[in-house]
This record gives structure tokens, C-alpha cells and sequence, in this order.
């Protein structure tokens, strides 16, 4: 199962009144792993960042003014996206500003089908709880040390380890990972087995001339206990 986790940075709240995405990362997941590949690009949003904005996730006009615009890299990203479910964190706003900047592109949108999203998955989990990602990464223990701004790429990873804890992924992982075991430990004793020497049956009947040798010791003893034993009967 391929699933690919995603997060946007933008220029604002709202794409109707002209807010444009600067930044989108992707993380790809196979069976809930991280399988290592991903897609990171900035954007020229041709417009001024507001410094709100700029003080999240730290994108200034001046860094993005070489940068390409969406449209000239649209085709390298919905190469990389196919048609896999998408998970994003507060889905709806990501999804918003990336069927926004499809539509300006001409190109068709993201169908809400393949939304998943996993603040209802964490609010179906922790009713009552903080839902933000800052909050789950502690609940779940995960390390958010290395962030000091927002980044989308940045934002993905950490969404990918909470994704795999909030379903179960990790004991996914594990499972697999025990089942390659056992299959790497099958293949071991089966090549132990195909290179072993056939040896013949072992013999474990005494031969007549060792019965013979053995009855010639017996008449030897003086006495024996048993057939004392058996002369008495």
C-alpha cells in the first residue's frame, strides 16, 4: 500500500483572497514505512510574504524570488503523488492551497477522496486532547528538537512517525520485519541441510562375536549377584 504524507507552507490562511503555497514536501510510505524517497520543491508565490507568515516558517520575498513558479514544476510533483491516498495534518487546508494553485495552472484537482487526515484521526483517538502536531509529537514521544521554524518537508517527517504511531504502523514494521526474519533463518537451515553428507544407518545389534567375547567374560566372574538370584527362583 502506497500513501504518501504531505505538508504545504503559504503565504497566509486563505488562497480565495490571494494566498499562494511557497513550499510543499512529501514523504512516501509503503505499508506505513518509510520507504526513502520524496519530493521537496519552494515556489515563487509573485507576491510579498507578510511578515506573520514569514515568522512561521521563515521564507522571505528575497529567498523566493528565484525560485520556479508552480506551474513550470507541477508535472515532476503529480509524478511523484500518482494516484495514492494523501495524509496531510489538517488535511483541508492543504488540500485547499494545492487544488488552488492546480486550478491556476490549468490542471485538474486533487479529488477530497484520497484525503486523510489525521487530526480527525487523533481527535477520534484522544477526544479532548491538544490536536495540534507540536502536541502529538509529545504525547508520542517523538523527537521535534531539530525544528525551530516550520518547513514542509521538515513538517512531513515528523507527520510520517506520528501518522505510523496514531494506525498502528509500527507494529506493521515490526511484523514484517519478524516475517523476513524467519524466512532469512528458513533459507539458512534449508542451505545447512542441501550441503550435509548423507551418512549411512548406524548398526546398534550386538555381532555374534561380541555376544561370544561377552558370554566369555560372564563365566569369568565368580558368583554374579544375578545368578544367585536366579538359581534361588
Amino acid at each position: 500500500m502506497r500513501e504518501i504524507i504531505f505538508d504545504t507552507e503559504t503565504t497566509g490562511f486563505d488562497p480565495a483572497s490571494g494566498d499562494r503555497m511557497v513550499e510543499i514536501g512529501c514523504i512516501e510510505l509503503i505499508n506505513r514505512v518509510p520507504s526513502g524517497r520524496t519530493f521537496h520543491a519552494y515556489y515563487n508565490p509573485q507576491r510579498d510574504m507578510p511578515a506573520a507568515a514569514e515568522a512561521v516558517h521563515g521564507l522571505s520575498s528575497h529567498f523566493l524570488s528565484d525560485k520556479p513558479l508552480f506551474a513550470s514544476g507541477v508535472a515532476d510533483l503529480l509524478a511523484f503523488l500518482e494516484d495514492s491516498p494523501l495524509v496531510a495534518h489538517n488535511a483541508r487546508f492543504d488540500f485547499g492551497f494545492l487544488n488552488h494553485e492546480l486550478r491556476l495552472c490549468g490542471r485538474g484537482e486533487v479529488s477530497l477522496d484520497r484525503m486523510i487526515d489525521t487530526v480527525a484521526i487523533a481527535r477520534t483517538m484522544h477526544p479532548g486532547a491538544k490536536h495540534s502536531l507540536d502536541a502529538l509529537c509529545t504525547r508520542y514521544g517523538i523527537d521535534r528538537s531539530h525544528r525551530i521554524k516550520h518547513g514542509a518537508l521538515l513538517d512531513a517527517e515528523l507527520l510520517a512517525q506520528l501518522y505510523i504511531e496514531l494506525t498502528g504502523g509500527r507494529q506493521i514494521g515490526l511484523g514484517l520485519a519478524q516475517e523476513a526474519a524467519k524466512e532469512e533463518v528458513a533459507a539458512e537451515l534449508a542451505a545447512q541441510v542441501a550441503v550435509r553428507p548423507v551418512r549411512p544407518a548406524r548398526v546398534f545389534a550386538a555381532s555374534a562375536t561380541e555376544l561370544e567375547r561377552h558370554g566369555a567374560f560372564i563365566r569369568t566372574l565368580d558368583k554374579p549377584l544375578w545368578l544367585e538370584g536366579a538359581q534361588a527362583d
